[in-house]
């Protein structure tokens, strides 16, 4: 008998585990024949209620996922967020690909400020990849939640392919399956096919998208990254680290000696210097809070899941603690926050950031 998967996650459909993957309902899965709109149970409560349901893939599924991607002949298009490229970098991604073309696709450029230059954000990008290691043959900035770009970016796949079939890549969250929703609706005219969501590893067994020519594009499990700052919060709280609307930046007049608690998430110090004006760029919604840096850890222990949220609730539990960078800034610098955002320090400044354990803060010549 045929195998049947589910088009919204990939996986093979089954009625008799309800606690595995591609369980539905033998009910369900008549009705799905018979419309040809077949979905697991998960998928379907994910589409329509918003809905998820703890599926874990192991380490091992990934990495031979990621084997038969090097084992192809093939493009790899590997999606990244703008936003995360620490949290976004597969591990080892060169070494599983060796031999095979790579474009490098930069999403969620709709949530940069317009003031952002596109060719200071793919220069960054490009010379991220190539400390990873990663030697892109182009880069593309995409919004995949606007469809910003889509045409474009089908075009430089198809140029690069050259008949090959292709494989889409990513970390979870960076908006991968969204982006091949929006390439299937540009080919086609469907939409939303395959199941999207803010929710980390919604993908869950490569999904089989067949061109003319009789190539395919794979769009593959999101891989988990452990240092993402999705990973520490709840589906509510998601929303301040995956802004759906632009970027407004706000600028914090500050004296040597002050802080800036970013929600409960992140500080920044400003250490020593002349007082200045330190920008920030993170979602709108998310509250800065300035105080004396005296006293600030102390400060932090005290409010953090009440005025200074998120995290809050059960999340506070398993919240890693901060950990802090210090950095001596001399001209105009991006302090970057790991799937958070960034601070724009003029400089010269003394400075120190804390953020989670193993999420990444790292300096950049300002894109702005």
């Amino acid at each position: 008998m045929e195998e049947l998967l589910c088009i919204g996650c990939g996986a093979p459909i089954q009625t008799q585990d309800k606690t595995g993957l591609g369980y539905t309902p033998q009910s369900a899965l008549d009705k799905g024949l018979e419309t040809g709109d077949l979905y697991c149970q998960r998928c379907f409560r994910l589409r329509h209620y918003n809905e998820i349901s703890d599926v874990q893939l192991t380490d091992d599924d990934f990495l031979r996922l990621l084997h038969e991607v090097g084992d192809s002949q093939a493009l790899v298009v590997n999606v990244v967020d703008i936003f995360d490229f620490n949290g976004s970098v597969i591990p080892g991604l060169p070494r599983f690909i060796a031999g095979n073309d790579l474009l490098l696709v930069g999403n969620k450029r709709d949530i940069l400020p317009k003031s952002v230059k596109d060719k200071r954000v793919s220069q960054w990008l490009l010379e991220r990849a190539h400390e990873e290691g990663l030697r892109p043959l182009d880069v593309i900035l995409t919004s995949a939640y606007k469809k910003e770009a889509i045409k474009e970016l089908i075009a430089k796949i198809e140029h690069y392919r050259k008949g090959r079939d292709v494989y889409v890549v990513g970390v979870t969250n960076v908006g991968k399956s969204t982006l091949i929703n929006a390439i299937i609706q540009e080919l086609s005219g469907d939409k939303d096919i395959i199941t999207t969501s803010r929710f980390p590893g919604t993908t869950l067994d490569k999904i089989e998208i067949p061109l003319a020519d009789g190539s395919y594009i794979y769009d593959t499990p999101g891989i988990i990254h452990r240092h993402q700052m999705a990973h520490y919060l709840s589906a509510k709280n998601l929303k301040y680290i995956s802004p759906k609307k632009e970027i407004k930046p706000k600028t914090y007049q500050l004296n040597p000696e002050q802080s800036l608690f970013l929600g409960g998430l992140a500080r920044f110090d400003f250490i020593a210097g002349e007082r200045q004006g330190f920008t920030a760029y993170f979602d709108n919604n998310l509250k800065l809070h300035r105080t004396k840096l005296e006293g600030a850890s102390d400060f932090y222990q005290k409010h953090v899941g009440s005025l200074l949220v998120p995290p809050t609730g059960k999340e506070l539990a398993d919240f890693p603690e901060l950990v802090r960078h210090e950095f001596t800034i001399k001209e105009k610098t991006d302090l970057v926050f790991s799937g958070l955002g960034w601070l724009r320090v003029t400089g010269p400044a003394k400075i120190a950031a804390w953020a989670p354990k193993g999420v990444a803060v790292v300096l950049r010549k300002a894109i702005i």
